[in-house]
C-alpha cells in the first residue's frame, strides 16, 4: 500500500473518467450503509441481502465494485499495451498480495492474540484481489477480441461444475459444489459462519464468475475508449446492458440468481444493471457536464479500496470499545440515534447515514490534499 500525491493533470479531465469515480464512489457508500446499520433488528428491506435465491439493491453492490474494477482495469492495462511480461506479472500480483493481506487484516483486526486456528481466511478485500488479478492476467494473456469467450467459458463452465458436481439439490445452501470444494481446500475452521454452517460467500470456486464479473467492466471500459464522448457511448452501454439484465433473467429461470454461490445468472443480470447505471452516470456527468452534485462520491471514488478498509477497522473498533456494559457502536444508536426516532428502522438507517458521513471526512482530507492511497 502506498500513498501518492496526484498531480493536477492527474485530477483532471484528461486522466479520469468521472462518472466512474462517482459510480464507484456511489457503491462504496452504500456499502458502509448496508454493513453497518444501527441495528440489524430493524433494517429496510432493500438494505437486506435476498436469504438465498433473488437479488435485493444490496445484492448489486459487491459485484458493482468489482465491475467498476473490470472498467478501470481497461484504462489501467491500457498502459502497457495489454502486453504480458514479467513486469507486469510482477505489478499484477504484487497489488493482488496487498489487497489479499489488506483483507487478512481486517479479518484479524482489533484481536491480533488468537486462535488462528479458526481465523476466516477469504471475505470482500481477497475476492477482491483474487478476481482482480485473474481478470488481469486473462486479459493479458488473451487477444482482446476474444475477452467475451473467455468471460462465457468461465460462466458455463461454473454452471456446469455446480450443476453436475453438487448435490441432490445442487444450488442449495448444504449442496452447493463450492462449499465442497472451500471445505476441501480451505477447511471447515476457516470458512465464513453467518450462514449458519460453515459456507464462504467469498470462497475460491465462486470467485471463478466472479472474475467474470470483472471482465464484464473490462469489455465496457473498451466500449468506452472505442466511444469516446459520444452518445454512442452511452447508448452500446445502455443496450448491452439492457440485454444482459434480460439474459439473466431468463437463465435465473434454470440457474437461480444468487449472490452467495455468485451464479452464472447472477453475473450478468448484476453486470447488465452496472452497465446501465454507469451508461446514465455518463450521460449526466460526462455529456451534459451536470458535475457539481459529484464532490461528496468523488472523494470515495478515488480511494475506494482504502476507504472500504477504514470503515472496517472503524465498525470494529466501535464494537471493540466499551462504554460500561456496552459497546460504543450499542451506545452511538441507543443514545444518539435511537431517540429521534420512533421508528427504529430510520434510527437504524441514520447510523449507517452516519458511518459514512465519518468514513467520508477521513477520505475528504485524502481528496483535498490529492492524495491517493494505492493497493
Amino acid at each position: 500500500m502506498a500513498a501518492t500525491k496526484s498531480s493536477g493533470k492527474s485530477a483532471g479531465k484528461s486522466a479520469r473518467l468521472l462518472s466512474l469515480d462517482v459510480f464507484r464512489g456511489m457503491t462504496v457508500a452504500f456499502m458502509i450503509i448496508v454493513n453497518t446499520p444501527g441495528t440489524w433488528s430493524h433494517v429496510y428491506a432493500p438494505l437486506r441481502h435476498a436469504s438465498w435465491h433473488g437479488c435485493t439493491p444490496t445484492d448489486l453492490v459487491f459485484p458493482s465494485f468489482l465491475f467498476i474494477s473490470g472498467v478501470a482495469m481497461f484504462y489501467s492495462l491500457r498502459k502497457y499495451n495489454f502486453e504480458f511480461s514479467g513486469p507486469s506479472l510482477f505489478r499484477i500480483l504484487r497489488r493482488v498480495l496487498l489487497i489479499f493481506a489488506a483483507g487478512l487484516f481486517l479479518n484479524i483486526f482489533p484481536h491480533f492474540v488468537r486462535d488462528y486456528s479458526t481465523l476466516r481466511i477469504m471475505g470482500v478485500l481477497q475476492r477482491i484481489a483474487l478476481a482482480w488479478g485473474l481478470g488481469a492476467i486473462l486479459v493479458l494473456l488473451i487477444r482482446r477480441n476474444y475477452i467475451w469467450l473467455a468471460t462465457a467459458v468461465i460462466l458455463f463452465g461454473y454452471w456446469a461444475l455446480m450443476h453436475f458436481m453438487g448435490g441432490a439439490d445442487p444450488y442449495s445452501l448444504e449442496g452447493n459444489y463450492a462449499r465442497t470444494v472451500d471445505i476441501a481446500v480451505l477447511g471447515e475452521n476457516h470458512l465464513y459462519r453467518g450462514f449458519g454452517m460453515p459456507f464462504d460467500p467469498e470462497g475460491l470456486l465462486s470467485t471463478l464468475p466472479a472474475t467474470a464479473t470483472v471482465l464484464l467492466g473490462f469489455m465496457a471500459g473498451g466500449l468506452i475508449s472505442a466511444n469516446g464522448s459520444s452518445w454512442k457511448t452511452p447508448g452500446w452501454l445502455a443496450l448491452t446492458g439492457t440485454l444482459l439484465i434480460g439474459a439473466g433473467l431468463l437463465w435465473g429461470q434454470y440457474f437461480p440468481i444468487n449472490k452467495p454461490i455468485w451464479t452464472s445468472s447472477y453475473v450478468i443480470y448484476a453486470g447488465g444493471i452496472g452497465m446501465v447505471i454507469l451508461a446514465l452516470l455518463f450521460i449526466i456527468i460526462d455529456i451534459w457536464n451536470l458535475k457539481g452534485w459529484t464532490g461528496f462520491f468523488n472523494t470515495f471514488g478515488t480511494n475506494p479500496l482504502f476507504t472500504y478498509l477504514l470503515a472496517g477497522i472503524w465498525t470494529k473498533t466501535m464494537l471493540a470499545v466499551k462504554i460500561g456494559e456496552t459497546t460504543l457502536y450499542k451506545w452511538i444508536f441507543e443514545h444518539i440515534c435511537s431517540p429521534l426516532f420512533e421508528e427504529q428502522k430510520l434510527a437504524s438507517l441514520l447510523f449507517a447515514i452516519m458511518q459514512v458521513l465519518i468514513i467520508w471526512a477521513f477520505g475528504y482530507i485524502l481528496y483535498r490534499k490529492k492524495i491517493i492511497i494505492r493497493f
